[in-house]
């Protein structure tokens, strides 16, 4: 017998008429979302009501509210180690009882069969699940969890993991204790391969993947020392310690991450590079794997490229209106120089992606030379620079220039010969796109005629360079409102009463900020400009004409994202070259 839909057993229940369900449909056909969440928001039905009609969908028991006792757990069971209280927080679930190996458990969802999933692995439990709404689940999990603020209420999925890897350290014996030389470890290689594919391995190099890619992390970084391992994640552009696994799992979770990337487990003495291509839940993330040899043994970098997490496209990064419309406006030039600057980390990478992503045109042949290639793109042909057989950046352009190109990415120009290429290519009808280390628009036009480029040929080339810094957000959940005053800021006034600063909560991990966003400087190539470049103008004469034609500087784009509520005054301050 087919199960009923909720919109039928609400209708059956006379919670709702017909036409109500007929105009919640018309909505989550806009909306998105579920068809109770729906008729919740419109207000149609209480929370009660759906959790109760999705018992009776799922044959479910439903804990009324009402009855709070039902909703106590079960003392002397432990459950709160059984369960954290982070992971129960997060996805609303309060285990309720344990029977040998049966795991009773509220829910406000129980068709997240992800979640329940986890719980299954982490408890070895069957999970029985009962369902409640998610206020009372909410207030049962606070009164259970963190009334007493237990310290098992900050601990996550991946730190009952990491505790049993310690518990379980003395079973482990066919791995030496690692010694002032690490590189002189005895062990077996195919007991190596062996240890990497056991099963606590594997859950525990899944979950630190997992874990980065849900706190937004852009670095993973496993690190041996001594008598430890550092686990730390890049969230946010700074560096967080995350609890690590036992110093004895450190050769079998490096030898997991090598054979996922197809590296060789067996070479220990050089860096190696490679990649892994992980499905979480509907998007696919691409990971790029680096091991050094450290004196302690292998250091692993993972760089999380997760095109759902950065929408390559100009509009979301930062710009405001303006600099969009003129980024735009040179992007669409038949052919010259686009370039864009900024140490490293500043996100170039991200903006080179999006501005080649307004140049996709069916009609268009797009190439790309990249060291390595980040994002794959469709409908772009890409290009991995491979130094060791002599394919490099140079090579590759002047391969692409046999290959009837309309516009050319190059991944970063860093001497004489690849700029030189790139010029040339501008100047014979191709649009090209490349990156620079400099620290503003105007020190890129100085560091070119630096490294060789002639002036003659880089004046009729240049379209735009693009300068930028990564800001982090502000948390939205705790900033803090203050009116500024000019004695507080250096002298700058603000065109607005009131800015924010950043406060901290559990939302950001009490960093107080939480995400990032582009500061930029737009410099477009006038012919005033041109004619500047080709006296052999300095760096200071070409920024004060750039500011004349009304280019905001970094730190003026700043205080224009301060004022939006954006970011705090402190953190332009800390990316800006000029405060």
């Amino acid at each position: 017998m087919s199960r009923l839909k909720l919109g039928e057993i609400l209708l059956n229940q006379g919670l709702i008429t017909p036409d109500q369900l007929n105009k919640a449909i018309d909505a989550q056909k806009k909306e998105k979302g579920r068809i109770g969440e729906v008729l919740i928001k419109i207000g149609y039905i209480t929370e009660e009501h759906m959790s109760q009609a999705l018992g009776t969908q799922l044959g479910l028991p439903y804990y009324s509210s009402e009855n709070e006792e039902l909703l106590k757990p079960q003392e002397d069971q432990a459950l709160d180690k059984l369960i954290p209280g982070e992971f129960a927080n997060k996805h609303n679930i309060l285990p309720l009882s344990q029977h040998m190996s049966s795991l009773t458990v509220a829910m406000s969802d129980p068709l997240d069969l992800l979640v329940v999933d986890n719980m299954r692995m982490m408890t070895n439990c069957e999970i029985n699940i009962v369902i409640a709404t998610t206020s009372a689940l909410k207030k049962a999990i606070t009164a259970f969890y963190f009334a007493e603020n237990k310290a098992e209420g900050k601990t996550s999925m991946l730190d009952r993991v990491v505790e049993s890897s310690y518990s379980n350290q003395q079973t482990d014996d066919f791995v030496k204790p690692i010694t002032s030389n690490a590189q002189s470890a005895e062990l077996s290689l195919d007991k190596l391969i062996e240890k990497a594919g056991e099963a606590p391995v594997i859950k525990l190099v899944d979950l630190i993947i997992r874990q980065a890619i849900d706190e937004r992390a852009s670095d993973i970084h496993i690190e041996p020392f001594e008598n430890k391992i550092n686990l730390r994640y890049r969230i946010d552009g700074n560096l967080y310690n995350i609890p690590p696994p036992a110093p004895h799992l450190h050769l079998a979770i490096v030898s997991r991450i090598k054979i996922l990337s197809k590296l060789d487990i067996a070479e220990k003495r050089l860096p190696q590079d490679g990649a892994i291509s992980a499905k979480l839940e509907d998007r696919n993330v691409d990971i790029r794997i680096s091991t050094v040899p450290t004196v302690w043994g292998e250091k692993v970098v993972m760089r999380i490229l997760d095109k759902a997490a950065v929408p390559l496209n100009l509009s979301s990064l930062g710009f405001d209106g303006k600099q969009i419309d003129l980024i735009k406006k040179s992007l669409s030039s038949p052919y010259g120089l686009f370039f864009v600057t900024g140490p490293t980390g500043s996100g170039k990478s991200t903006t080179l992606y999006s501005s080649l992503s307004e140049t996709i045109d069916p009609r268009k042949n797009i190439m790309t030379v990249e060291d390595p290639v980040e994002y794959k793109i469709e409908g772009i042909n890409q290009v991995a620079v491979k130094t060791d057989i002599g394919l490099t950046f140079a090579s590759a352009l002047r391969a692409f220039l046999r290959q009837d190109p309309d516009v050319i990415m190059v991944g970063e120009v860093r001497d004489l010969e690849t700029a030189s290429i790139c010029v040339r290519a501008a100047l014979t009808g191709h649009f090209v796109l490349s990156t620079l280390h400099t620290n503003d628009a105007a020190s890129a036009i100085t560091r070119l005629i630096d490294i060789g480029v002639p002036h003659y040929l880089l004046t009729p080339s240049l379209v735009m360079i693009l300068a930028q810094r990564l800001a982090r957000k502000i948390c939205p959940k705790c900033k803090e409102a203050y009116e500024p005053t000019p004695e507080q800021h250096g002298g700058i006034k603000f065109n607005v009463d009131l800015v924010y600063r950043a406060k901290g909560c559990e939302e950001c991990n009490s960093s107080g900020f939480r995400g990032r966003l582009v500061v930029s400087e737009v410099l477009e190539i006038t012919d005033e400009l041109r004619g500047l470049i080709a006296k052999g103008a300095t760096y200071v004469e070409i920024k004060d004409v750039a500011r004349k034609n009304g280019m905001d500087t970094i730190f003026e784009s700043g205080i224009k994202l301060v004022e939006k509520g954006l970011t705090s005054f402190d953190e332009i301050c800390r990316v800006s070259v000029e405060h």
